[in-house]
């Protein structure tokens, strides 16, 4: 079985790139967490690929991926339910938008609700 290759440096250091303004020691561009009040976030219900059960999922959070998951850690904790913060958005386990968008709302944040 093939090693998983997960950063440059299991390649041994050898980067080929076509691009001639390449620079090797530039930084990664760091995604930095706006203020709540400067956020607007979705707050929907989804069925889809769940069996039939609904989650409530959260998107629009610009940030960093710790933030994002520290933010679904505190909402699950509110709602007492499992879920996931990743891919730029946070799933929480059953229909719990209103509760949600509420707490939000008293964060700071902006919410608005889509769907029915």
């Amino acid at each position: 079985m093939a090693k998983k290759i997960s950063s440059l440096e299991d390649l041994g250091g050898f980067v080929f790139s076509t691009n001639k303004d390449f620079d090797l020691n530039q930084k990664e561009e760091t995604e930095e967490t706006l203020a709540p009040n400067q956020q607007l976030l979705e707050a929907y219900l989804d069925k889809k690929n769940r069996g039939g059960k609904v989650a409530t999922v959260i998107k629009g959070f610009v940030g960093t991926a710790d933030d994002l998951k520290a933010l679904g850690k505190e909402l699950k904790n509110l709602c007492g339910v499992g879920g996931s913060a990743k891919d730029d958005e946070i799933i929480i386990q059953g229909n719990f938008r209103d509760k949600i968008m509420e707490y939000l709302k008293n964060k700071g944040y902006k919410v608005k609700r889509i769907g029915g």
